[in-house]
């Protein structure tokens, strides 16, 4: 009796046991189900993320300015694929390439085109996305960043790219000369004799550039333009002629300080000869903002103008020299090309000091 007793609890106990165990591996094959399930849809999220993510191409001129460009692309790169783009980064090795670069990234159906460099990389960049739905970002890496300035970009890469995490886009206008695109200015007279005399400079920055005008100053005569604009004709003895898209040449020196790059209209400013205190003083207002209210200063603003002038010569497109013909057709594009911005308000940051106020007072030149 004793041991069919023992017998009956030896077998409970077994079967308590067993569907102990059954209990147990019911419960990993459901932890492992699981796991695997949840692995499953961690995988598949990061893949569908990966396909769905923007598309980027950076484009970065590594010989633009006067500071290195080691680790931008990987800073970049971070800071973008935080951002939700995956990145595509190339580097320029002669003039055309960025655009020819950028004209890819249109072709296979970028979001975004960022550009490290200065207004020639820009300038080159930018007019392949003109027309198209890419979205423009500019890290300024050159020695003037005139549309950045104008825009309110920061010179700083990492506060460059919180623009673009931002996503603020406006649609900005560009102008053409001869059915070349500018995004700042472009421009005949002196400044383009600088810009010549710039380029074969074999150092950057804003004293090689001041040095540079300063030689082709005491050089430089001026030549008779003739304007046509708004149906009006204008002939001047001109030591500059710029027309301008965006507000400054770049290193806040500010050209056109009313212009606007959403208006439609080109600021054209002419330049005339004064002598070399009058000159200084325009120098002067270059940085201070008021260049618009020198009495050597006589602007205009037109949707479209024609430039005459006795013989081709040089000129500039946002700085980078060239040599253009006789008759240049000047036109604005409005709207035609997307860009981040920092805000809702184009920035201006003249360097106004009490100088500008004294030195006048002193030489009574107002």
């Amino acid at each position: 009796m004793t041991a069919i007793m023992a017998a009956k609890a030896s077998s409970m106990w077994l079967t308590r046991f067993i569907s102990y165990l059954t209990r147990c591996f019911h419960f990993y094959c459901f932890f492992v189900i699981f796991s695997v399930f949840l692995w499953s849809v961690s995988i598949c999220n990061n893949f569908w993320q990966f396909l769905t993510m923007a598309q980027a191409m950076l484009i970065i001129n590594p010989i633009s300015g006067t500071a290195k460009k080691t680790g931008l692309d990987v800073k970049v790169e971070k800071a973008m694929s935080k951002a939700g783009y995956d990145l595509d980064v190339r580097f320029t090795t002669c003039r055309g390439d960025a655009t020819r670069l950028a004209s890819e990234a249109v072709d296979k159906g970028y979001d975004v085109v960022l550009a490290a460099g200065g207004d020639g990389t820009v300038n080159e960049t930018a007019q392949a996305l003109c027309g198209s739905e890419i979205t423009f970002g500019i890290i300024p890496s050159g020695s003037g960043n005139g549309l950045a300035r104008h825009i309110g970009i920061p010179v700083s890469v990492d506060a460059a790219l919180d623009v673009v995490a931002r996503g603020i886009v406006a649609r900005c206008d560009y102008g053409t000369v001869n059915n070349l695109p500018f995004f700042c200015t472009f421009g005949v007279g002196f400044d383009a004799a600088v810009s010549h005399s710039f380029a074969k400079q074999s150092r950057r920055g804003l004293f090689t550039y001041l040095k540079s005008a300063l030689t082709q100053y005491l050089r430089y005569q001026p030549d008779t333009y003739t304007i046509s604009a708004n149906g009006k004709i204008l002939t001047e003895r001109a030591f500059v002629v710029a027309c301008c898209n965006a507000s400054q040449y770049g290193n806040n020196a500010y050209i056109a300080p009313k212009a606007s790059i959403t208006d439609g209209l080109l600021d054209i400013i002419i330049i005339h000869q004064g002598s070399p205190i009058d000159t200084a003083m325009v120098g002067m207002d270059l940085f201070t903002g008021y260049i618009d209210s020198n009495t050597l200063i006589h602007s205009l603003r037109a949707p479209a103008a024609v430039i005459y002038r006795p013989n081709e010569g040089p000129a500039h497109i946002d700085g980078e020299p060239m040599i253009l013909d006789d008759i240049m057709d000047i036109k604005c594009h409005r709207h035609g090309l997307n860009i981040f911005i920092p805000g809702d308000k184009e920035q201006f940051r003249p360097l106004v000091t009490p100088v500008r106020s004294l030195w006048r007072n002193i030489f009574s030149l107002r």
